[in-house]
C-alpha cells in the first residue's frame, strides 16, 4: 500500500514581514485506494471564529417542520405499501419521505424535539436513536424485498455551511440500488485491490495506519478511527471503520452506539477549533460485497470568509474535483487523539 505525495512548497514575498521571503508547504496526495488526489497546504493557523449563534437560529423555530408542533402535520408520508403508517418513530424521532427527494427512497429523520443543540453538545444516545430509526426503516425495507435495499445510506448536513437549510438536527436517510459515485469508485477500487492482493484493503489499510500511528486515533469497541490520508475537506476528514462488517444492515446495536459516541468526540475536539459544522455519510457494501468494510466519514466543514458567508467550495473542488486541506491530516489527528 503507497502512501503517495509530492512535495510542492510556495514561496512568497511577505508584505507583512518587509516582503521577506516565506515558504508555505503545500502537498498533493494520492489516495490509497482510488488515486485521487487533494491538496494539502498550511497557510492559516487552525482556528476559527464562529458566528453569533443567537442571532443565526432567533425565529427559526417558528417555521420549522420538524419542530413537534409541526412534524405531524407539515410532514408526508410514505405510501403505505412501502409504509403501512406513513412514517416511522423512536422516541420523538420521526422518519419520514423526503419533500425534495434524490432517489426513490429518499428520507429525513429528525433527530429528536429539540430545535438546536450546539455541536459540543449533542449526546451520543440521541444520534444513536437516530440511527437506530434509520436502521429500521432499511430492514423492514429488506424485510419486505423492495429492490432498492441494496446500499443502505446515511448523511447528516449539520448547520448551514454544511448545506443544512434547517438549524433542527436530522439525517438524510435512503436505499438505492444506484451507488453514488465516490462510493461506486471506492468499491470498484477496492475489488481491483481484493482481486490483486488477495486481501480486503480495508482491513490492510487500518492495518497499515495502526503500524504507523501519525494518523490513528483509537478504537471504541469494534470500530477504529483514523484521519484520513487525502482528505476531501478544508479541516482534515475522519473515518470510522467497523471491524468485520460490510453492510449497513450488519450493524449491531453496539456498533451504532460506538459509531455516535466517536462522532461526539471529534464534534468536541472540532469545536474547540472554532469550527461548528459537519458533513458525516456511511460508505457501506451491498451485502454481498465481500470487498466491502462499512466506514464513515466526517467532515467538517466552515467557511472560507465567515462575514461574507464564501463557501469553502469553489472552483477547484466544484467543477475540478480537487480537494483543498487547510492543514497536514497528521496536525488534525495530533488534536483529536486525546478525545480517543
Amino acid at each position: 500500500m503507497e502512501f503517495k505525495s509530492i512535495a510542492r512548497p510556495t514561496v512568497i514575498l511577505d508584505p507583512a514581514n518587509g516582503l521577506a521571503p516565506k515558504t508555505i508547504p503545500n502537498e498533493i496526495r494520492y489516495d490509497p485506494l482510488t488515486g485521487k488526489t487533494s491538496r494539502i497546504g498550511h497557510f492559516r493557523k487552525l482556528q476559527w471564529k464562529k458566528p453569533d449563534f443567537d442571532q443565526l437560529i432567533a425565529g427559526t423555530e417558528k417555521w420549522c417542520p420538524f419542530c413537534p408542533d409541526k412534524v405531524l402535520k407539515a410532514t408526508p408520508r410514505f405510501p403505505p405499501d412501502i409504509v403501512p403508517d406513513g412514517r416511522m418513530s423512536l422516541g420523538d424521532k420521526v422518519l419520514f419521505p423526503n419533500i425534495a427527494p434524490y432517489d426513490r427512497l429518499s428520507a429525513v429523520a429528525t433527530l429528536g424535539s429539540r430545535h438546536y443543540i450546539p455541536m459540543a453538545e449533542i449526546e451520543p444516545q440521541r444520534i444513536a436513536d437516530g440511527f437506530r430509526l434509520a436502521l429500521k426503516f432499511f430492514r423492514h425495507l429488506d424485510a419486505i424485498g423492495h429492490p432498492e435495499s441494496v446500499y443502505h445510506l446515511i448523511s447528516w448536513n449539520y448547520m448551514p455551511p454544511a448545506g443544512s437549510s434547517l438549524i433542527h438536527p436530522h439525517l438524510q436517510v435512503f436505499a438505492s440500488c444506484i451507488a453514488p459515485n465516490r462510493l461506486r469508485e471506492m468499491l470498484e477500487a477496492a475489488g481491483r485491490y481484493m482481486e490483486t492482493n488477495g486481501n480486503n484493503y480495508w482491513d490492510d489499510l487500518l492495518q497499515t495506519e495502526k503500524s504507523r500511528g501519525d494518523r490513528f486515533l483509537g478504537r471504541i469497541g469494534r470500530t477504529a478511527w483514523l484521519s484520513v490520508y487525502a482528505p476531501l475537506g478544508v479541516a482534515g476528514d475522519v473515518m470510522a471503520m467497523v471491524q468485520g462488517v460490510g453492510c449497513t444492515l450488519e450493524l449491531s446495536d453496539d456498533d451504532l452506539l460506538d459509531l455516535a459516541t466517536g462522532l461526539t468526540k471529534l464534534m468536541a475536539a472540532y469545536d474547540r477549533l472554532g469550527i461548528y459544522s459537519f458533513n458525516m455519510s456511511f460508505f457501506p457494501g451491498a451485502l454481498t460485497d465481500e470487498h466491502a468494510r462499512f466506514h464513515l466519514i466526517f467532515s467538517p466543514r466552515t467557511y472560507f470568509n465567515p462575514t461574507l458567508g464564501t463557501p469553502d467550495v469553489a472552483a477547484l473542488k466544484g467543477l475540478y474535483n480537487e480537494s483543498v486541506c487547510m492543514g497536514f491530516p497528521e496536525e488534525f489527528a495530533e488534536i483529536l487523539r486525546s478525545e480517543f
